[in-house]
Order: C-alpha cells, then sequence, then structure tokens
C-alpha cells in the first residue's frame, strides 16, 4: 500500500514553469513505477509521463515531449514533474500514480494501483 501526495500546482502565464512533487508513503518507494496523469475538465483522463522504479527510463504523451521532464529521489519518496513552456491547454488537475514493479511503457491509467488526489494547475494566455 501506498499513498499518494501531490503538491506544486498553481496559475501560471503562458511560456512560463511549474514544477509538481508527489510524496510517497511507505518504505519500498523505490520498488514502484511511477506516472502522471491530467484531466481536464469534460475531457478524458490523460497519460503525461511514467517513470522507472531508478529512474533510467522515462516516457512521454506526445502533447508534452520536449516541455515536460520526470525524475524521481528514492531517498525523498517523492517523484516530480518539471513542465517548461506551459500553454493554455496544459491546464488541468495533475495526478501522480504507482504500480508495484512494473515495467515501463505504462500508458493507461488501468496500469496504475494507487493515485493521488490531484493538484490544479491553469496555464493563462
Amino acid at each position: 500500500q501506498v499513498h499518494l501526495v501531490e503538491s506544486g500546482g498553481g496559475l501560471v502565464q503562458a511560456g512560463g514553469s511549474l514544477r509538481l512533487s508527489c510524496e510517497a508513503s511507505g518504505r519500498t518507494f523505490s520498488s514502484y513505477a511511477m506516472g502522471w496523469f491530467r484531466q481536464a475538465p469534460g475531457k478524458d483522463r490523460e497519460f503525461v509521463g511514467c517513470i522507472n522504479w531508478n529512474g533510467l527510463s522515462t516516457r512521454y504523451g506526445d502533447s508534452v515531449k520536449g516541455r515536460f521532464t520526470i525524475s524521481r529521489d528514492n531517498a525523498k519518496n517523492t517523484v516530480y514533474l518539471q513542465m517548461n513552456s506551459l500553454k493554455p491547454e496544459d491546464t488541468a488537475v495533475y495526478y501522480c500514480a504507482a504500480v508495484y514493479t512494473a515495467q515501463l511503457p505504462l500508458f493507461s491509467q488501468y496500469d496504475y494501483a494507487y493515485w493521488g488526489k490531484g493538484t490544479q494547475v491553469t496555464v493563462s494566455s
């Protein structure tokens, strides 16, 4: 069992940056692959990116590739989502998710067992 809490969301102008954090409870964080998803009002949940247990392998959704970067610090039980060159269409609730001992890629929300409650990101034009 792992409990996830996202933070770092907020309001930013287009072209700006934000860094989201997701802190996990538990002593086996390094055994989990982690993912980020987002959901805008009236839209389906969208894959943003994922990272394997040691941080050496990542995957990104096409809409964020080259702008967003996922990283993790297993000593701090935290995964990060660095978001640069933000666009109004990046506005959404961002969720982190975890799955135990899984291999990448993990593109589907159904691949993940644990979810945080989300953090709002709003990008103004």
